[in-house]
């Protein structure tokens, strides 16, 4: 009797020890469900995102980027925009701005990071501002005819500041996924070696073996380097999946800017409406923020050299249709994107001195005999333009300093340099980076010319006449992809410890 009532007293314990055991399990799959539900890591961080725009619209009567001489901007065909992203791990904040111009000083990248880091607390090396190239844009570096408004450059600061602010201030839970697309029709190598015997004649009297933009009759051969179709996106929604904000990349140069005085965001502004409209993310709040930064585009334009041209759309027409089949191939991407509830971020910078190509004097004394002719009146052509730039580039120091970035968004890693990096590079560094996907934006944080490799640099063409739009050392592009390797190699051993 007595051994019956104790075994039943120890069968009641071991089932009440159970179902406690049991509820204790219950709360914690609840807790973590709930975690989930609201982007938390599994050591209860949270993952917040937060996006904003600001107008950079410049006044009609100033100039525009992109032209070999002064164009004034008579009409404002669509607004210009700083586009930006803030993402917070709970521990590292990183900040990605796209600015809508045709590209933007140390100077003013400098400043406006500085006035943002006092108010949001982001370290400015943890913040990334680059210039979608737009050729149709207000001027923000001197290069050519074009100089910039001093009350304009100061506009732009502040609201290049008030973007990162206002994402900053957007903060909220969030998840985030990306994925790489591809699409080949919309990007060309402008770049053409010439045929044997065949040379074009450069505006320093010099004769060379490959042609920009040659022209369908032109003696060529074939081009003198790849292209790059890829199309990586990162998307950014609510833990509910509403989106926030979608940031991509595309090697492709501007699409319009003939100089006819519109002010435009070109394709890039074009993409990011379609995104809206395509994820139906139109007047919902807080605002979807889509944003196209440039990829490695130094060498690729949208230009049909051989083969079948396709329809004429003129000049918003062409923007347009480029935009909406980038825009596309990013929806079939997105469809398919898996989130993450939380992700480690990370980021490194490093500033490298690199040569300017400075004239010799005997090309100094060659650009004042040219535009000694001038005698007041404009510069017309391509031997007096880089006769101004000549002048221009003799005042320069011997180095300049050159910003280099990379972000890691866990897996994921984001390089960045200031200059119009050839694709070459950019499909180096996509192919022996530790991270998987990685990719590299382009006019970042300042604006030091094209960065072609050597071997371009042997074969002459407008990207590697010295002006302010080229100036770097012959070995730039080695130094400063030698570097960025070293600080993916630093993310990657940081993320490992």
């Amino acid at each position: 009797m007595n051994l019956r009532l104790n075994t039943n007293l120890k069968s009641e314990a071991s089932s009440l020890q159970f179902s406690y055991v049991a509820v204790v399990l219950i709360i914690l799959l609840a807790v973590v469900t709930s975690a989930d539900a609201i982007g938390q890591g599994t050591s209860g961080q949270v993952f917040k995102a937060g996006a904003a725009t600001s107008v950079i619209t410049p006044n009609i009567g100033t100039t525009m980027n992109g032209n070999m001489k002064a164009i004034v901007i008579k009409q404002v065909h669509d607004e210009t925009y700083a586009r930006a992203l803030v993402l917070d791990d709970g521990k590292t904040k990183l900040a990605i701005v796209v600015t809508d111009l045709c590209m933007v000083s140390k100077e003013v990248c400098d400043e406006a990071k500085q006035g943002a880091q006092r108010i949001t607390g982001i370290p400015a090396e943890n913040m990334m501002i680059s210039a979608t190239h737009t050729h149709s844009s207000g001027t923000a570096c001197g290069v050519f005819g074009s100089e910039p408004d001093e009350e304009y450059l100061k506009f732009l600061t502040v609201r290049i500041r008030d973007a990162v602010i206002r994402a900053n201030n957007n903060l909220a839970p969030a998840r985030i996924g990306w994925g790489v697309g591809s699409e080949s029709t919309q990007v060309h190598n402008r770049r053409w070696k010439l045929k044997p015997g065949v040379t074009s004649m450069n505006p320093f009297g010099q004769s060379e073996t490959v042609k920009m933009n040659p022209g369908r009759n032109h003696d060529i051969t074939e081009p003198a380097g790849p292209i790059d179709p890829g199309l990586p996106i990162i998307s950014v929604q609510t833990p509910e999946g509403r989106p926030v904000a979608l940031f991509a990349n595309y090697s492709l140069h501007y699409v319009g800017g003939t100089g006819s005085g519109e002010l435009s965001a070109d394709y890039y502004g074009y993409f990011a409406e379609r995104m809206k409209t395509l994820l139906d993310a139109e007047n919902k709040e807080p605002a979807f923020v889509a944003m196209m930064s440039n990829g490695t585009s130094g060498d690729i334009n949208n230009v049909v050299v051989r083969g079948p041209r396709g329809p004429e759309y003129g000049e918003y027409g062409k923007m347009q249709q480029v935009a909406n089949v980038v825009a596309a191939e990013a929806y079939k991407v997105y469809q398919n994107i898996q989130y993450q509830n939380w992700i480690s971020l990370s980021s490194v910078q490093r500033e490298l001195n690199l040569g300017v190509r400075l004239p010799e004097k005997s090309d100094i004394d060659r650009a004042k005999g040219i535009l000694a002719k001038l005698n007041g009146s404009e510069r017309n052509t391509q031997e007096e333009a880089y006769a101004h730039e000549t002048m221009m580039l003799s005042k320069y120091p011997k180095t300049v300093p050159v910003i280099l970035q990379a972000f890691r968004l866990g897996d994921l890693a984001i390089t960045a340099a200031p200059c119009e990096v050839f694709v070459e590079i950019g499909l180096k560094m996509k192919e022996k980076s530790p991270f998987m996907p990685t990719f590299m934006v382009s006019l970042a944080n300042g604006y030091n010319g094209y960065l072609p490799t050597p071997e371009h640099h042997k074969l002459g063409g407008y990207e590697t006449w010295r002006a302010r739009s080229s100036y770097l050392e012959v070995n730039a592009s080695t130094k400063i992809t030698q570097n960025i390797f070293e600080m993916l190699a630093k993310l990657k051993s940081e993320q490992a410890k």
